[in-house]
């Protein structure tokens, strides 16, 4: 991956094919949407893929992080590679940063897609944090080994084999880079997703266009998650991708992509945008 220099942070990232920029913000997992980049519905699209801090080879995140600083790294990115506005997509945590964004940053974000944001601060959340309870002890004594792929299964909702071989089938190597990334995990991600908030007067800040995507056997947290956007943000289009939940793009990635694509097409930036062309 190249590396960015933005101020006093470094940020590793790739740039593939051309078109319309669309910035990929993964969650827990470094590389998660990885499978997107070779999906052929995107193929028409300039993909930015980037490792937040604190993951992968980009500078450390010390706690306490925020949401709001991995949006503001996200954008500083875009703006590095002169590739601002653009297309956001998020993922879990990758997804809430992304809405942040708009937030924050509303000249920074043609559309988004929101892959099952997370926001753990509904009664729902209680249920997942219960099963993800066994994980965080494990990272509490010392077993990350153990407790990157504890956490992964639970938030994905199938066992721990079955994850892991999803994992490496899509994103070969991700298991070892999240147990390498488990501070930040743990330490700094978690944290900042418990700490972030979102209601009425952050989602009449979004006035882009947004697809709300998830995955049909998920957890009551992303029903009640996609229910509060259509609620709090005013142009929101749905999409269920049939038998996946938490980890749709890693499951179903075909789908997954297939959907991002025909709300895009929908949605085209306009022809007076000045898209620039990458800086290293």
């Amino acid at each position: 991956m190249e590396r960015a220099i933005i101020d006093d942070i470094e940020l590793e990232y790739e740039v593939s094919g051309e078109g319309e920029p669309v910035l990929l913000i993964g969650h827990v997992l470094a590389d998660a949407l990885l499978p997107l980049t070779t999906e052929p519905a995107l193929a028409g699209y300039q993909l930015v893929r980037y490792r937040k801090r604190g993951f992968g080879g980009s500078s450390p995140m010390p706690p306490p992080a925020t949401i709001g600083q991995h949006a503001a790294d996200a954008v500083a990115l875009l703006e590095h590679l002169g590739l601002a506005p653009a297309h956001v997509i998020g993922a879990s945590s990758g997804g809430s940063i992304a809405l942040q964004l708009a937030v924050d940053h509303p000249d920074a974000a043609a559309t988004l897609v929101l892959l099952e944001p997370s926001l753990l601060s509904l009664p729902s959340a209680q249920a997942v944090l219960a099963k993800a309870a066994p994980a965080l002890e494990a990272y509490g004594d010392g077993r990350a080994a153990d407790a990157v792929p504890m956490f992964l299964s639970a938030i994905g909702q199938m066992d721990r084999s079955e994850c892991e071989a999803l994992l490496e089938e899509h994103v070969p190597g991700a298991i070892a880079r999240a147990v390498n990334d488990a501070d930040a995990l743990f330490g700094a991600e978690v944290p900042a997703v418990m700490a972030w908030s979102f209601g009425t007067a952050e989602g009449a800040c979004i006035d882009v266009p947004v697809l709300s995507l998830r995955g049909a056997d998920t957890d009551q947290l992303w029903l009640d998650i996609a229910a509060l956007l259509r609620l709090c943000v005013r142009d929101v289009e749905e999409c269920v991708v049939e038998g996946v939940g938490h980890l749709l793009q890693l499951q179903q990635p075909e789908p997954v992509a297939r959907a991002i694509a025909e709300f895009l097409a929908r949605h085209p930036m306009p022809a007076t945008t000045a898209v620039g062309s990458t800086s290293m």
